[in-house]
């Protein structure tokens, strides 16, 4: 079958060929005038005009035929282009593809499209093309803005011949500045609403738009508003649906990175979110979680987490509990949970938030904390940056021991009362125990009347530890002078103190019920062999913490008085003060 437009094309062929045949019947009978009547043969005189009126007639058919066919062809095209706008959501293939058509329907150079900002309502530059179907940079494209702002102003088309003749625009500046010739420019409406302006122009060819190129632009801008408008509520959506997931992917993220497990359900007890601290903390893989009863997937729980859970639900109170299972695959924990209704708007309950805390390891730091400071003072305590650091388990290191021993406590203790006893005697450790934590040392034991400090441990690091050791001995037998001065001469006892430094091993030692910090090693046993050669109030050194405090303090050289086999020396070393400098 033959298209509408090759059906125009043959029509317009015939017609114009039965032109041709009147003219030449028209020639032909001219001619032959003369010769029919001398035969007798005359003519109809109106013949002639006759034949010159069908062949105008024929002229004027066919040249509609050719004009109605190139604007059934120019329609088809537009309503092609239509149904492109109107299938594509994406904005600038839109309004490039709008432009295009507005540009090849007019015979314009170029065109140019403004949109309406649907929060601010001014006009906004969104795409400027030629006749060439090619981008004109905003910055590249002269318009005449006083007739796109007449039409935004007004809402009505301008169609201007000869801008530079035309008496409504010879005078403004924009028009004298940019020299358009034909100017035509259209309203973009959408639901009775004007959301933009389309403008095109001709700079050489004046006379070029008429009320044809006018009604046709109009009737396409209408159709290419939606298109439009379409596109860019579809612009709109999409970037919010992006904004959506971006959001939703940052709350995962935030979601997945919360150290503590987090578990949601619905109103029938389903979980409905579960992040990976709760895999971590329970044990139990996502996978085996959602979309299953909360009670199903924590039974090891316990009793008090069912009371708990029925108790938000039905009160819409939070509730908070510490509990200790024991979980699958993890042994005994402690846990802290944290149960809050989810409500909605109207204050409705439609689940529970439940947020886990794995208490287990701070309590373990906790329960080990708790057994430092017993060896430390306060102010070590505070000092302490990580417990997983310090090593207890067993650590072998250069330290300075302290032996201290009271003198005489043996028959001291016979004379009195065990109350009394234990009063002085707590007096004396008293005095030795802050002399040895006023230097940063650790009580490692008390032996009966004796007390042992160490320093450089793992607990209290320490480079100038001799020293340290040194000071807190001199600081005991200060001290307990100072203590005579209160207490009765027959309880007036005294400390001989002994110091090494060497190599020991230190930890915890003992059973899993009961653990003690301590050193083991000769620095421990040469210590208390010191101690034992010290007279009352005297204080004896090793070689080895003589050669580190040598230069700090007054010292003499005394022979041993008591040795053993295997931790035999030559000689030892009594404080007799600090050394004086300058």
């Amino acid at each position: 079958m033959l298209s509408t437009a090759n059906m125009n094309t043959t029509l317009y062929d015939h017609l114009c060929r039965l032109g041709r045949e009147v003219t030449d019947l028209d020639g032909m009978l001219r001619s032959q005038y003369g010769l029919l009547y001398q035969r007798g043969l005359a003519l109809p005189p109106e013949i002639f005009e006759r034949l010159y009126y069908l062949r105008i007639t024929l002229e004027g058919v066919a040249k509609r035929v050719l004009d109605d066919g190139a604007e059934l062809a120019q329609l088809r095209a537009l309503a092609e282009t239509v149904k492109l706008i109107n299938t594509s959501l994406d904005v600038d293939v839109v309004l490039r593809e709008v432009m295009d058509t507005a540009i090849a329907l007019t015979g314009a150079e170029r065109g140019y499209i403004v949109l309406r900002d649907s929060k601010t309502g001014e006009l906004r530059f969104r795409v400027a093309r030629s006749m060439h179907r090619e981008d004109i940079e905003e910055d590249n494209f002269s318009v005449s803005w006083t007739i796109v702002t007449e039409v935004n102003e007004t809402g009505q088309p301008v169609v201007a011949r000869n801008a530079l003749l035309d008496p409504r625009y010879r005078d403004q500046q924009s028009v004298v500045l940019h020299a358009p010739r034909s100017v035509l420019c259209v309203p973009l409406f959408f639901r009775g609403k004007q959301t933009g302006v389309m403008y095109a122009d001709n700079h050489h060819v004046p006379d070029l738009f008429g009320e044809k190129e006018l009604g046709l632009l109009e009737a396409f801008a209408n159709q290419a508003a939606v298109g439009i408008e379409n596109a860019r509520l579809f612009d709109r959506i999409r970037r919010a649906l992006n904004e959506i997931i971006d959001m939703k992917e940052l709350m995962d993220d935030v979601f997945a990175s919360i150290a503590s497990g987090v578990i949601t359900t619905d109103t029938n007890d389903l979980i409905v979110t579960y992040n990976h601290a709760a895999e971590t903390i329970l044990g139990i893989p996502a996978q085996d979680a959602l979309g299953r009863s909360l009670v199903d997937v924590l039974p090891a729980l316990s009793e008090r987490f069912d009371a708990a859970l029925a108790k938000v639900k039905t009160e819409g109170r939070q509730n908070v509990i510490e509990i200790e299972p024991v979980l699958p695959g993890r042994g005994a924990v402690t846990l802290n949970l944290k149960l809050a209704p989810l409500t909605n708007g109207d204050g409705a309950t439609y689940g529970v938030a439940l947020v886990v805390d794995d208490l287990t390891e701070i309590k373990k730091r906790d329960a080990t904390l708790k057994v430092v400071r017993t060896y430390l003072p306060p102010s070590l305590v505070r000092n302490i940056q990580s417990i997983d650091r310090l090593g207890l388990s067993g650590d072998e290191r250069e330290i300075s021991v302290v032996f201290a021993d009271v003198r005489g406590f043996t028959s001291f203790s016979e004379q009195l009362p065990p109350e009394e006893l234990l009063e002085i005697i707590n007096r004396y450790l008293t005095v030795c125990t802050d002399a040895i934590q006023l230097h940063d040392g650790i009580i490692d034991k008390y032996l009966g009347d004796a007390v042992v400090g160490l320093f450089n441990t793992q607990l209290n690091p320490q480079d100038d530890h001799a020293e340290r050791a040194v000071r807190a001995a001199l600081s005991m037998v200060y001290d307990v002078k100072a203590l005579h001065e209160i207490l009765e001469p027959d309880q007036r006892l005294s400390y001989g103190v002994g110091i090494d430094t060497g190599l020991a091993m230190l930890g915890n030692v003992g059973s899993p019920s009961r653990r003690e910090f301590t050193a083991i090693g000769t620095a421990f046993n040469f210590a208390k062999l010191l101690q034992e050669n010290a007279l009352p109030g005297e204080i004896m050194l090793s070689q080895s913490t003589y050669d580190r405090i040598a230069d700090l303090f007054a010292l003499e050289p005394v022979e041993p008085r008591k040795v053993k086999p295997h931790l035999e020396f030559d000689v030892m070393y009594r404080v007799t003060g600090v050394k004086r400098h300058g």
